[in-house]
């Protein structure tokens, strides 16, 4: 499957959700919380954390509320390597 052109553009063009899916999670695990701890600090339950952390249909509102959740600044949810370079 992964050698047909169809499934690796298709492939391809959901990086940019799961990037924000590794960011998100990423930023949970450093800061060491679980996501019902996230869901507390959000006021939500776990069950709508989860979702986010798909990185599908995220609005720049969740994702600036989840990243104060968890302690990290915005940049570093929306461009990893962005924020990487900055405090290297």
């Amino acid at each position: 499957m992964a050698a047909d052109p169809g499934y690796k553009a298709a492939y391809e063009a959901l990086e940019p959700e799961f990037a924000i899916a590794r960011a998100l999670i990423q930023a949970c695990s450093e800061a060491g919380v679980s996501q019902a701890e996230v869901a507390k600090r959000l006021g939500v339950t776990q069950p709508a954390v989860a979702p986010m952390e798909s990185g599908k249909y995220v609005s720049l509102r969740s994702l600036s509320r989840y990243a104060a959740a968890v302690g990290k600044p915005i940049q570093s949810i929306i461009n990893p390597a962005s924020a990487e370079a900055s405090t290297e």
